[in-house]
């Protein structure tokens, strides 16, 4: 029996025609809507029995009892299979299933006709699934959401939550005092809560559409993203800031393989310790999956390298474009959480504890130096930190120095015993518009992945030994860095301020108005002698009036504006409009480069990522 399951505001069908001889009977046939159920699309396969129908009652019970529905309309839909049941057999199991489930609001559409039908699906992340249910099945899975055992068993961890403040000082979440913290108050909830769907789009979204950054791509997976030119150019300098900041850490740049073979010895284990939904896939007889982490790749290098103590720690970096993770569809939305993203990916192998706790402290600063000047301030993130009880009671003052670093209170949680193959994870994690939180950087301390991997180094007694291994990734995904960029742009235009991008990451830093065409040239001249300087600067040459030329820069957030016109053409400085102020400044062109250049010190730079002149680009339609 195949059963694709759906929690529903509404369904509405009209059986328009039988489609079998054997389609029951029904007299006068009219449109039903219900309203608030689950709707059970259910295909009848052969050799389907009263067994398949009672265990498939069963999970549907079970998966309504935990969304909290007790309505329910099961749908015959022979299209889920093509390997069908004969009628007789199919509607005599349809029926059981609706007497199994007769203390529930309980109903079946018609059997056997064609109807037409729209349904509004919900949007949380058990509002969907997908269903096999055969005779020796006991749980039900998905085709295609395969779980590791640590995703699995995640919900099982025993774990104590506490807040912990700069001085030390550790508080029971009940009684600590949350009015200074409202951001760390909606983290504490969220992960006690875990609910990590939405239920509307935050902010982000539109802006990343209206700013032509990136959209849904409706011919992929969900959760893969297509970027425009703007976006493409913001996330390349972004990865580009990001892998040259470990790069001059010390990180060593590799590139490794995105799928991997499910049962290689050391991927069988290691992903059923990661909580992670993985793709997998089927080739020629082979199990693949695609890689959620760089770490499979850099650990199986670092299993051929020949190392000493003398070279440790020693630090494999590597951009993934793309890590893959199949979340949940209700938790896919804009550019927070993805099935396809863009992972720095940074480890560091260590000799034993003690050098791990203090290469931690060098990538926890580094961590917070790149997100500041990536524009995401101390301010704008509450931190996490997560370990086992034993870490704690051996390091507490390890943690206590993370704490402090941070500079303000952070979410612990301590785990009475250890299950996944880190024993110390800390994060900092990003609130928006909406209450959600997500983790942009993170470290880990684990334990076993050298053992795992067979990864070896010397020590000074001549003896081999395991490395203790480091995970961070100093930003988190690129595409959560613009997310967090733009939600802080909606905070800022919600209460008042003019929303902007860092000057660095803006796709246009100036741009230059003729106010005729005979000053083309002058202007053409100016762009050249600005561009020079490496500053990204267009022409709006388009036959508009000033004020809208002027107003539509504005929306795209472009920080100055030049209108050239005859006094401007004939003056040896600049009349400069700049966006964040609103006011008309004078500066001679020396000024105004090193203006910005200020402002774009040490950060990556690369050319327009369209044509020079407006008129030249094609409007995009979103």
């Amino acid at each position: 029996m195949r059963i694709l399951q759906l929690h529903c505001d509404s369904i509405e069908y009209t059986p328009t025609k039988k489609e079998i001889k054997s389609a029951e009977d029904i007299e006068n046939p009219e449109t039903q809507r219900l309203e608030e159920l689950v709707v059970v699309f259910v295909a009848i396969e052969d050799g389907d029995d009263s067994s398949v129908a009672q265990n498939a009652i069963s999970q549907i019970k079970d998966s309504m009892q935990k969304i909290g529905s007790k309505k329910l309309l099961l749908y015959p839909y022979a299209h889920l299979s093509s390997n069908l049941a004969k009628p007789s057999v199919a509607i005599s199991l349809l029926k059981e299933m609706e007497s199994l489930a007769s203390d529930l609001d309980v109903s079946h559409s018609p059997f056997g006709w064609t109807k037409s039908y729209k349904l509004q699906v919900k949007g949380h992340p058990l509002a969907e699934s997908s269903k096999v249910v055969t005779k020796d099945s006991t749980t039900v899975k998905s085709d295609s959401e395969l779980t590791s055992e640590a995703l699995e068993g995640e919900s099982k961890i025993r774990s104590i939550w506490k807040i912990m403040s700069p001085d030390g000082t550790m508080s029971n979440i009940a009684d600590f005092d949350f009015s200074k913290h409202p951001k760390l108050e909606i983290l504490a909830k969220y992960e006690a809560a875990k609910q990590r769907h939405v239920d509307q789009p935050p902010p982000h979204v539109a802006l990343m559409k209206k700013m032509g950054i990136a959209d849904y791509e409706t011919a992929s997976d969900s959760g893969n993203m297509r970027f425009f030119p703007n976006g493409r150019l913001i996330k390349s300098l972004i990865e580009r800031y990001v892998t040259d900041r470990v790069k001059q850490y010390g990180g060593y740049e590799v590139e490794t393989p995105i799928m991997y073979d499910s049962e290689h010895p050391s991927m069988v284990s290691y992903f059923n310790r990661f909580p992670a939904r993985q793709y997998n896939i089927d080739s020629d007889g082979k199990k693949l999956f695609l890689r959620f982490a760089a770490c499979f790749g850099q650990f199986l290098m670092a299993n051929h390298f020949q190392m000493s103590f003398k070279n440790l720690p020693y630090k494999l970096y590597e951009l993934t474009r793309y890590s893959f993770r199949r979340e949940q569809s209700g938790e896919l939305v804009g550019l927070r959480r993805l099935r396809a993203f863009t992972m720095p990916d940074c480890h560091a192998f260590c000799g034993n504890m003690t050098q791990a706790i203090d290469e931690i402290k060098v990538r926890f600063d580094l961590s917070q130096s790149v997100l500041e000047n990536l524009g995401i301030e101390n301010s704008d993130y509450d931190m996490a930190i997560r370990f086992t009880e034993d870490f704690y009671n051996e390091n507490k003052s390890t943690i206590e120095e993370l704490v402090k670093k941070n500079g303000k209170p952070v979410l612990v949680e301590m785990w009475t015993e250890k299950f996944f193959y880190f024993v110390l994870k800390w994060e900092f994690n990003f609130i928006d518009n909406l209450g959600k939180a997500s983790a942009l950087s993170t470290d880990q301390i684990d334990v076993e992945n050298g053992n795992r991997y067979g990864i070896e180094f010397v020590d000074e007694n001549n003896n081999k030994k395991h490395p203790i291994i480091l995970h961070n990734s100093p930003s988190g995904a690129i595409e959560r860095i613009i997310y967090a960029l733009l939600e802080k742009a909606a905070t800022d235009s919600h209460e008042g301020r003019k929303p902007q991008l860092p000057l660095w990451l803006s796709p246009t830093q100036v741009r230059i108005i003729p106010l005729k065409e005979e000053f083309y040239d002058f202007c053409e001249k100016l762009t050249d002698r600005i561009s020079e300087n490496s500053v990204r600067v267009d022409i709006d040459d388009r036959n508009e009036s000033i004020g809208k030329r002027i107003r539509e820069a504005e929306k795209e957030w472009i920080r100055y504006i030049l209108v050239i016109g005859e006094k401007e053409a004939n003056s040896e400085n600049l009349s400069i409009r700049d966006r964040t102020t609103g006011a008309v400044r004078e500066l001679s062109f020396e000024e105004f480069i090193t203006e910005i250049k200020e402002q774009t010190k040490d950060k990556p730079f690369t050319g327009l990522n369209f044509p020079k002149h407006i008129s030249k680009r094609p409007n995009l339609m979103v």
